[in-house]
Formats: C-alpha cells, sequence, structure tokens
C-alpha cells in the first residue's frame, strides 16, 4: 500500500495583512526622499478591513489570489502579454523590469478612480433633483436659477426734518419740570439782515430739556426780523450773537426755573404755566413746556404758536404791554395774553401771531 503523500506546505510563513513584496519595493530607486511605500522610514501596512467582505479581502479569494503576488501586480496584468510564465501564486520576479511593475500599479490606480467616478455618478444621479451646484454670485450652474439667500436689510438712512416739519411737531415735557437752572449758549452768531435800530441778543436753553436748542435759536432769528413782527418796515433788525453783552437773552426753561426767574420781577407764571419779560433782569423767559406742548387756544397750530410766544415776550422787551382785541372775530392783537384766553367779555377774537399781521 503507498502512503498517502502530505502536501508540502508553502515555502516561509504565509503572512497575515501584509504591504508589497521587497521584490516590488526594489523594483523602485528611494533616492533621496526614501521608499515610496514608505512614511517615516517605515512600510506602510494595510489596515485589516472588517465587515462582511473582509475574508474575501484578506483570507479568501482575493487573497488567495495573492493581492500582492500574482496577476494584480504580476507582469501578466500589468503587460497584459502571457509569456508563458506559470500562474503559482508566486511573485514574478520584478527585478530589472521597473516599467512593467509600474504599468501594473497605474493600471490598479486607473481602476480605483473609476470606482470613485462611477459612484460619484450614481451620487449625483441620486442627489440631483436635490443639490445644484451655485456660482459664487449665489446662482444656479447648468440649470434654473436658484434663489440665493437673503441680504440683511439696510438700515434706513435717517430722516432729515425740514424747519417746517419741525416747528409743526409737538415734544414731549412734564408740566410740572424744574430744571437745574443751568443754561448753554447756542453758538454762532446770526447777522442783523436789515437797515433799522439793531437789537443784539443771546439764545440761551437750560440744560436737561432734551429740546432741538438750535431749532429754537433759529425760529428766533426767523421771527423777529420777519416783516410781519417788531422788524417791520425796516423799524428794527434782530441779530444773534454767543458772546460780549447783548441787548437781551431770550431764555429757554423748564417751568420751574421760569417761575424763578420771572418772580425776580414780581411776576407769577405758576398760573397757567406761562413765560414772561423778566424786565428787572436781562432775560426774556420762555416756558419750555408752552414751546414743546403748545396751548388749548391754539389747538394744532404749534408753529403759529411758537411765534406767538417770541414775538409777544421780546414785544414786553421792547416796552408793549397788554392789549386785547375790541370787535368779535378780530384777530388778537400780539399783545394778548392769547396762551390764556382768546375770548373775552363775549367778543370772540381770532389767534394772531404777529404784531403786522397784515404786512
Amino acid at each position: 500500500m503507498i502512503p498517502r503523500q502530505r502536501p508540502v506546505p508553502p515555502q516561509g510563513p504565509r503572512p497575515g495583512p501584509r504591504g508589497p513584496r521587497q521584490e516590488y519595493l526594489d523594483a523602485f530607486d528611494q533616492g533621496e526622499d526614501g521608499d515610496v511605500f514608505t512614511r517615516a522610514g517605515r512600510p506602510l501596512t494595510p489596515t485589516r478591513a472588517s465587515g462582511p467582505f473582509a475574508d474575501d479581502l484578506y483570507g479568501g479569494d482575493l487573497h488567495r489570489g495573492d493581492l500582492y503576488g500574482g496577476d494584480l501586480y504580476g507582469n501578466h496584468l500589468a503587460s497584459g502579454v502571457d509569456d508563458g510564465a506559470p500562474r503559482t501564486g508566486a511573485p514574478v520576479d520584478g527585478r530589472g523590469t521597473k516599467g512593467r511593475t509600474f504599468t501594473g500599479i497605474a493600471a490598479a490606480a486607473v481602476t480605483t478612480v473609476l470606482a470613485v467616478v462611477v459612484a460619484g455618478q450614481v451620487t449625483d444621479g441620486r442627489d440631483g433633483d436635490r443639490v445644484q451646484s451655485r456660482s459664487a454670485a449665489g446662482k444656479a450652474v447648468g440649470g434654473a436659477l436658484e434663489s440665493a439667500a437673503p441680504s440683511p436689510s439696510a438700515s434706513p438712512a435717517p430722516v432729515t426734518l425740514t424747519y417746517e416739519q419741525k416747528m409743526d411737531a409737538t415734544y414731549t415735557l412734564d408740566a410740572n419740570l424744574k430744571g437745574p437752572g443751568k443754561f448753554d449758549a447756542i453758538p454762532g452768531v446770526d447777522k442783523a439782515p436789515g437797515k433799522g435800530r439793531k437789537f443784539t441778543y443771546r439764545v440761551d436753553v437750560e440744560e436737561g430739556l432734551g429740546l432741538d436748542g438750535e431749532l429754537f435759536a433759529q425760529a428766533v432769528q426767523k421771527t423777529l426780523n420777519d416783516n410781519r413782527s417788531w422788524a417791520h418796515d425796516n423799524a428794527r433788525t434782530f441779530e444773534r450773537i454767543h458772546s460780549g453783552q447783548p441787548d437781551f437773552v431770550i431764555t429757554l426753561a423748564s417751568p420751574g426755573t421760569t417761575a424763578f426767574w420771572c418772580a425776580k420781577s414780581s411776576l407769577d407764571t405758576t398760573e397757567d404755566n406761562v413765560s414772561c419779560d423778566s424786565a428787572a433782569t436781562e432775560r426774556v423767559m420762555i416756558n419750555a413746556y408752552r414751546w414743546a406742548q403748545g396751548s388749548r387756544t391754539y389747538g394744532d397750530a404749534i408753529h403759529a404758536y411758537r411765534q406767538m410766544l417770541i414775538n409777544h415776550e421780546v414785544g414786553h422787551r421792547l416796552g408793549y404791554h397788554h392789549v386785547n382785541c375790541q370787535k368779535d372775530g378780530e384777530l388778537a392783537p400780539v399783545m394778548q395774553q392769547q396762551t390764556k384766553f382768546l375770548d373775552h367779555n363775549g367778543i370772540h377774537c381770532l389767534p394772531n401771531p404777529w404784531a403786522y399781521p397784515k404786512s
């Protein structure tokens, strides 16, 4: 009986997951930068795969076909020529055949790239309805325009009100406010425009009112030099100064401070919260509450009411006294106490801010 021959084991230990065989490493010149298959002088070793295909990759059919020593990296596949070498699974001697070996590696790389491209095309086909390439301007490329993300709304430009609009507006101010009694002079000069007797004045505004002092100063200059005012027929002209000694100081102040300065001239402004010319001092006092809110007698005609305030109190400084209208339906004289009343003794007077309204 012939004894059964035992299979001869393969020469040398069969490695587990392994890198390229030495014969193929030797096929490349390492040069100054080291082996092309190494990183920092260490051979690159494939990481063992996990999952359902791990056995096929490293221990199944692909491994048995010898990934690193068979047709994939051997001369047969690389050159496309069957030169009669036995297909044993052993590596084909690559010494001196660098070009053919490199061609095999390139073929494997091309195969990998093709696989990636195909996978990408499949993904694009699946997601094409949902994703479009967009240019830097936010427009869709090769398809319908895709709406770009809305840009934040620009801050609206601040609205600049005209002088007339500011003078037509009312402003918030407490009827019982008492300010600190400190004043700021409005800077700048407004030259007298007329040829009559010149009066100089300064505009002071009490601190903390929250009102537009520049608007107040502008209103005083415009009102006093209007031909319907005390500058009528070039009898007078008014010039605003900032420094030096003026003929009078027209002062915008809180109700409490107005009452304080008017009391210096024995005038009580607390009843009806009015203004005054404090003749014993340099100050013509304009009650800031009335300037901001107007009066019942003028209603919504706040611009005209402010003109009346200026003309009435400066009229006192010029020497004019209180008078009332004498006929029903007449315009009230500018020196009538129009903040307090328009009608008196059964006579109905019409509001009027001017000394010479018919000019």
